[in-house]
């Protein structure tokens, strides 16, 4: 009874596909930004380097809440309101993303083994894909998750450009069955149990490369 009126008051199965798109998108362009960032702050050599990741580190010194009226605001100006590119893109290099794979990368990636890369012939963007990105593997699956799972549970984000019910996420869906008066508090815990079934899988699947990756480092 619980389920007929979960779906009768709302596009379940269109909210839970649009959770799940936005989530692997966002989870797939942090992975790609943040190992190429963090791979380049750890080892490459370039002007301004020291400066530029100090800036990237102070982005993560202001609280979530001053990003939403210039987040909001932008959005506008960019025409993206009610359109899910808005949930992934602002936040596809974050800082904790770049942080994370550049400390990871001093200690996983030798200097000499991308001398001898190099000497061999092989192109920055080569090094990078063939050589960094294979011994990154730990802290990306860990980046990979996290990631994951704080889009799937966004609820501020969609709160703020998104507009139209079909197009809501699953958090802000379930949000939007309680109301004043009347709630359907049957219907809305069901919906919540079947939206944390995804991320009780991943980390059943994930646990021990989150482990391995947190760890990873620690001892030598």
């Amino acid at each position: 009874a619980n389920w007929i009126i979960l779906t009768a008051k709302m596009p379940f199965w269109r909210n839970l596909g649009w959770s799940l798109y936005v989530a692997l998108v966002s989870t797939g362009l942090t992975l790609l930004f943040c190992s190429m960032g963090g791979y380049a702050f750890a080892r490459l050599e370039f002007r301004g380097r020291e400066p530029l990741f100090a800036l990237v580190m102070g982005t993560m010194l202001l609280p979530g809440f001053m990003n939403m009226i210039p987040s909001f605001m932008i959005m506008d100006a960019l025409g993206w309101i009610d359109q899910h590119r808005a949930l992934y893109i602002p936040g596809a290099a974050s800082a904790f993303g770049i942080f994370l794979v550049r400390q990871f990368a001093l200690n996983a990636i030798p200097r000499e083994l991308i001398e001898a890369a190099r000497m061999d012939g092989c192109s920055e963007f080569g090094i990078w894909w063939r050589v960094a990105l294979p011994l990154l593997r730990p802290a990306l699956g860990t980046l990979g998750l996290t990631t994951f799972i704080g889009s799937w549970n966004n609820f501020m984000g969609p709160l703020i450009v998104m507009r139209s019910a079909e197009n809501y996420t699953l958090p802000l869906a379930l949000r939007g069955l309680q109301a004043p008066t009347n709630t359907e508090w049957g219907a809305l815990m069901t919906g919540s149990a079947i939206a944390t079934i995804p991320l009780m899988v991943l980390f059943v699947i994930s646990s021990r490369q989150l482990i391995a990756g947190l760890t990873a480092g620690a001892v030598k």
